[in-house]
């Protein structure tokens, strides 16, 4: 008797499912998954920063010429990003930190514009526009420390050339 049960509990072997069977399973997984990732992915975020890069190059052109239309603070900001981008491949570049300085400055953004300065300036410390930029950023700080160093590089620079009217007026600014 107990030879019969156990050849009961054993099941036949008959025709198994094919990979077919399979197949809606998997593109439902990856459906789910794609519809997911665009949900609460960061895809729309990474689009944005791919285009900001590709954009770069054109719109440092305009920023650059007199003769172009203006960057709105869209472009600006995306400006910013290509550059910011650019500059982790390129970080010894001093003339981009200075635009990103610049972009920076004009954007509202002190965080952005202090940053980029000070490594233009730690670059290269001769730099007169690496120097005043870096000195304007620090003195508009809401830090008194910030605002102390940018009043002693201030001195510095009136100390080199006394007749450079942008650092004299920068200079009477942060007085």
């Amino acid at each position: 008797i107990r030879q019969d049960v156990l050849a009961d509990a054993i099941p036949a072997a008959g025709p198994r499912a094919g990979w077919g069977a399979y197949v809606p399973g998997v593109v439902m997984a990856l459906v789910v998954a794609a519809i997911s990732y665009s949900q609460t992915g960061s895809y729309p975020q990474v689009r944005a920063w791919q285009q900001a890069t590709a954009q770069t190059p054109g719109l440092l052109a305009r920023a650059l010429d007199p003769q172009a239309q203006p960057l709105n603070e869209e472009e600006m900001a995306r400006l910013a990003l290509g550059l910011r981008t650019r500059l982790q491949n390129d970080a010894g570049n001093v003339e981009g930190w200075l635009m990103l300085g610049r972009t920076g400055m004009v954007l509202g953004n002190a965080g952005t514009a202090t940053g980029a300065y000070a490594n233009a300036y730690r670059l290269d410390p001769k730099n007169r526009d690496a120097a005043l930029g870096y000195a304007e950023a620090l003195t508009r700080s809401s830090d008194p420390e910030d605002n102390r160093r940018g009043g002693e590089l201030l001195r510095q620079l009136v100390s080199r050339d006394h007749t450079d009217i942008r650092v004299l007026s920068l200079y009477a600014f942060s007085a």
